[in-house]
């Protein structure tokens, strides 16, 4: 796969689902495996389907992210989300995006669409794209109680002549003293992640949050972490929809947990209930788990980090604020970004609930924060999504969007 962002082509192969066709890469590593995938995966043309789940394989046993020939075969819901919105970013004439962009890639992972032939397949790449090093009942024990979402994440609202408008909303320092609460509330829809602080900073950020994304991790040291600032929950507007990203073990873990509502069995988050993080608004048919294909479909083609080249690839993966966008992207018609990172990213603290201190930005191994600000430059230049950027630091004066 050509790497989309920066030479804004792609040349992607079709997508199909038959996992039959395929094949394992020519790496010397990957093809030591290619027996196991042939053995265990038994899919037909008759429809037969894996008995027993693969061996484990070890992120160990690659030097790099292992290439496989279905490394960009994803499962997708037919027929896409119909739109009458003429500004729809699936109208796009933008031929790169077009190319790598599938309307109706599968978001969410639930009870219904996994079986063993899917769990073998999946479990060729690392977490979270995938199950690599995970053992079959431990992570079955969680996915086989997410029921299947009654409802589209989204629809659109009365009045809206058939457009869903979305702002993404991230934490950057950009939006210190930015005034764009009440544009961003004008939305539709607004989605948050990670510590969205809300209580004093709305006239910066909004006030308003209808798909909150998180994972177990997030969604437990925002309490402790961000408590100085004022942090006392996650937004928690009635009828709001909290979406998980599906990170590691420990999230499975914390799965079991929310869907049983119980305290957690094992994990580091052991003896913790789950369902008193989310500030009673949990409701079961408000709960949305995001599929392993997904989350590997935005890495591959948008955001294709050369660091999956390095030895720690298996860390590597887009921030919970990138898949949020992208998430956004596909249930949205039109989307705008506020509170991202930004070419002029040094004049601004972390985030932005740092008011009276000028910090900097932490840049973590696992995430590449220059490739996504490209990113949302060029999804932005090319009239994809609207990027909220600043010509001015002192006045909060906006550039063109």
């Amino acid at each position: 796969v050509t790497l989309w962002v920066e030479r804004g082509i792609s040349t992607l192969p079709p997508a199909v689902s038959n996992a039959k066709q395929a094949k394992v890469a020519v790496s010397t590593t990957t093809k030591r495996v290619t027996k196991l995938k042939t053995d265990q995966m038994k899919t037909s043309a008759r429809g037969a389907v894996a008995e027993t789940p693969m061996p484990v394989l070890s992120k160990k046993s690659f030097k790099k992210l292992p290439q496989w020939d279905f490394e960009d075969v994803y499962n997708q819901d037919a027929p896409p989300r119909q739109t009458t919105c003429a500004q729809s970013v699936r109208n796009s004439e933008d031929e790169s995006f077009k190319k790598a962009f599938l309307p109706n890639m599968r978001l969410f992972i639930h009870k219904d669409n996994i079986n063993m032939s899917e769990w073998n397949r999946l479990s060729h790449f690392n977490n979270p794209f995938g199950f690599m090093e995970f053992k079959y009942d431990d992570v079955m024990a969680s996915v086989r109680l997410i029921p299947k979402p009654k409802e589209p994440l989204l629809s659109p609202k009365a009045g809206s002549g058939g457009c869903i408008r979305c702002a993404v909303v991230g934490t950057a320092g950009i939006l210190n003293g930015s005034k764009m609460g009440k544009e961003i509330d004008s939305h539709d829809y607004v989605f948050r992640m990670n510590g969205a602080i809300i209580k004093g900073y709305e006239e910066d950020v909004g006030n308003k949050t209808s798909v909150y994304v998180h994972t177990a991790h997030s969604i437990t040291t925002s309490m402790y972490l961000l408590k100085k600032y004022g942090y006392s929950s996650v937004p928690n507007d009635e009828g709001i929809k909290y979406v998980l990203i599906p990170e590691g073990m420990r999230d499975f873990n914390w799965l079991q947990g929310l869907l049983k509502g119980e305290r957690i069995a094992a994990g580091p988050y052991h003896n913790k209930r789950p369902r008193t993080y989310y500030a009673g608004q949990y409701n079961e048919s408000r709960f949305y788990v995001l599929h392993q294909d997904f989350l590997r479909y935005v890495r591959n083609r948008f955001l294709k980090s050369p660091n999956l080249n390095a030895s720690f690839w298996a860390i590597v993966r887009p921030t919970n604020g990138a898949f949020t966008v992208f998430l956004a992207l596909h249930t949205c018609d039109t989307v705008s970004l506020y509170g991202f990172m930004t070419e002029d990213y040094k004049k601004y603290s972390n985030y932005y609930v740092e008011k009276h201190v000028k910090t900097h930005v932490v840049f973590y191994a696992n995430h590449d924060y220059i490739l996504e600000m490209k990113t949302w430059k060029k999804l932005h230049d090319n009239k994809i999504i609207r990027l909220y950027q600043r010509a001015d630091s002192d006045t909060g004066t906006e550039k063109q969007k």
